[in-house]
């Protein structure tokens, strides 16, 4: 069984060495794999890194990306590729040994056309507390919700809508179509909303783990935060694909009531508005913030730090709220778009 990994990367310097060595440390046979490593220009040592590698393995191989978007470097990648099963790696991440072994046998065994495990928050626990509120944040289920990859709030094996990078059989790309080079983000979702409405399933092993190292500077996670929920709503331009579940409305109708929360302040402000009213309307974001902060003190008892108790109440609020707001504004775009074709 030849499996084919595909890493796309870009300046990726800090973090692709490390998991290219969890990889070659993995139980699976080098004989039977290949690790196509998709870079996009990088200009900060990356390519040097590669290099050194390559020399080392006779399976590792370099493709340009002269393009750069990931797509398409999955796409490349996916057409090179040699192997019966392709096995998509971000470089942002370290495997466990079993990784890439019971993911290509819980392919088969389970008779899944995608299989994913669990993604693992690395959390710097002698950072400062803004990284380690933004590590929290992104795995912790009050921000992201039910994406139970993220969570690892499960036992067993379980079929899901979509799993963390995803290990494929690779006649999928053969029945569906490959990624859709037009989605900057959220390819990986439209890919597997496509395999699914074709009858295909993906399934998520808890029993296989990574360990994901995040953004942990304020403002980049904001702007993921906001780039992956715009392009979330953007995608309706350029597919009919469905994929939204009901995790996504939760943070955009919160951002609606918040946005309108503003409005009736203002008006309260200028209006003679009963202030009983206005106390019934702030009731739910008072209740809301209670939970995050609930949420919050369990995190300073856990790492002792005050500012994370300050922090996560904050974070989750901007998350949740600027995730609303650039989906809905992804998707007015979209439609604009539209209507001008």
């Amino acid at each position: 069984m030849k499996l084919s990994i595909i890493i796309p990367c870009f300046n990726e310097s800090l973090y692709l060495a490390r998991c290219i060595n969890s990889l070659l440390e993995n139980d699976f046979p080098h004989n039977e794999l290949e690790i196509l490593i998709v870079d996009g220009g990088s200009t900060d040592g990356t390519i040097d890194i590669i290099k050194g590698y390559m020399e080392k393995f006779s399976f590792i191989t370099l493709i340009h990306n002269r393009k750069r978007l990931k797509p398409i470097a999955l796409n490349m990648g996916i057409k090179a590729a040699v192997g019966d099963v392709i096995m998509r790696i971000d470089a942002h991440a370290i495997y466990d040994k079993n990784y890439m072994s019971e993911l290509v046998q819980g392919l088969y065994s389970e008779g899944v056309d995608n299989i994913g495990g669990i993604r693992d928050t690395y959390i710097p626990n002698e950072g400062s507390a803004m990284e380690i509120t933004l590590s929290e944040a992104i795995s912790h289920p009050i921000v992201v919700g039910g994406a139970y990859y993220r969570t690892g709030a499960i036992s067993e094996k379980k079929l899901v809508d979509t799993v963390f990078c995803g290990c494929y059989r690779k006649e999928i790309f053969n029945k569906i179509g490959l990624f859709n080079e037009k989605l900057i983000r959220t390819q990986d979702r439209e890919f597997n909303t496509r395999l699914i409405e074709s009858g295909g399933k993906i399934m998520l092993d808890p029993n296989v783990r990574c360990t994901y190292y995040p953004r942990t500077k304020f403002l980049e996670y904001l702007k993921w935060n906001w780039k992956g929920a715009e392009w979330l709503g953007y995608a309706k331009r350029f597919t009919d694909c469905n994929m939204l579940s009901s995790r996504n409305y939760i943070p955009i109708l919160f951002s609606l009531y918040v946005v309108s929360i503003v409005f009736i302040g203002l008006y309260f402000l200028v209006q003679d508005v009963s202030f009983v009213f206005l106390l019934i309307a702030l009731l739910p974001l008072m209740l809301y913030f209670i939970l995050v902060s609930k949420a919050g003190i369990g995190l300073f008892k856990r790492h002792k730090r005050f500012g994370v108790l300050v922090l996560f109440p904050l974070v989750a609020f901007l998350t949740h709220v600027l995730y609303g707001v650039a989906f809905l504004w992804g998707r007015m775009r979209a439609l604009l778009s539209r209507n001008k074709d």
